[in-house]
């Protein structure tokens, strides 16, 4: 079974950058492709933000993060990338990554413990 781990949150005032990290061990041979959520304080849903998939050099994204995220991966050392800039205060959340279906944010159901992302007017 595959473990996820993300790391790289933090807090940044509005217009700021972070760079989240998604480190995946063990069984990865499913993990062709891992996306990102974020779950806004005090909600229960996991939105999805973006999502890559190995072999491709282009992610795909929700059109609130588009032109301002930027995901990648590092084949070698099985890692996903979301580099996020000009953040806003609505970005602010915890986001996790999880193993999803090629194309879609539909999870396999695997997650990480999540990173915590403040963005602050």
């Amino acid at each position: 079974q595959v473990q996820l781990a993300e790391s790289g949150g933090g807090s940044v005032q509005t217009g700021g950058s972070l760079r989240l990290s998604c480190a995946a061990s063990g069984d990865t041979y499913r993990s062709k492709c891992i996306g990102w959520f974020r779950q806004a304080p005090g909600k229960k849903e996991r939105v999805e933000v973006a999502a890559i998939c190995r072999g491709s050099i282009d992610g795909y994204y929700h059109f609130a993060v588009a032109g301002r995220f930027t995901v990648s991966h590092d084949s070698v050392d099985n890692i996903v990338y979301l580099q996020m800039t000009k953040l806003k205060p609505e970005d602010t959340g915890t986001y996790y990554c999880t193993e999803v279906v090629d194309g879609t944010f539909v999870s396999f159901g695997t997650w990480g413990q999540g990173t915590q992302v403040t963005v602050s007017s």
